[in-house]
């Protein structure tokens, strides 16, 4: 909104990239990029809602890849789970590519190892620990009336109404 990402919990951005051009259409789109320690957010200046947003837990591979069109490119692919999308990202000059997909290959790799869920856990939130683990046994006041004559035919009780639909050709 106005230009600024909206955070999620625990979110932090690293990094503010302007100048990014997204490959999706025929043409590109000039945008932004944050790169935040969860997801990798663009967005087109010209039109806020067109944006795309891309956590690291569903990231393939982070690469750069020639193309004969656009160049040398930063290319996103998705796990199939959410979409197998393959996304291609312009960043001129070649040094400033090198050093984003260092930085987004580092920041990756860093949640892979420790994700950020948004979900803080801490020892006072734990479960207590019980002294006497052994949990006595209950019977349950059931008692079983008839076995037999229940499981005889089950499908007596769809013929016994004698109703038969007419859809299923009879």
């Amino acid at each position: 909104r106005d230009k600024e990402l909206i955070q999620l919990p625990s979110e932090q951005i690293f990094n503010k990239i302007n100048g990014i051009w997204n490959l999706s259409a025929d043409q590109g789109n000039l945008g932004t990029f944050f790169l935040t320690n969860v997801r990798v957010v663009w967005f087109a200046n010209l039109a806020e809602n067109f944006n795309v947003s891309i956590p690291y837990v569903q990231m393939k591979t982070v690469r750069v890849k020639e193309s004969t069109k656009f160049g040398s490119a930063l290319v996103i692919e998705t796990f199939p789970r959410s979409g197998a999308y393959v996304l291609g990202f312009r960043i001129d000059p070649a040094d400033k590519l090198a050093a984003v997909v260092k930085e987004l290959q580092a920041l990756w790799e860093t949640y892979s190892s420790n994700p950020v869920l948004g979900v803080h856990v801490t020892a006072t939130d734990a479960a207590p620990i019980q002294n006497d683990p052994k949990v006595r046994r209950v019977l349950d006041d059931v008692e079983i009336v008839d076995t037999l004559s229940a499981s005889r035919d089950v499908l007596a009780a769809y013929y016994a109404d004698g109703v038969v639909d007419p859809s299923l050709g009879q």
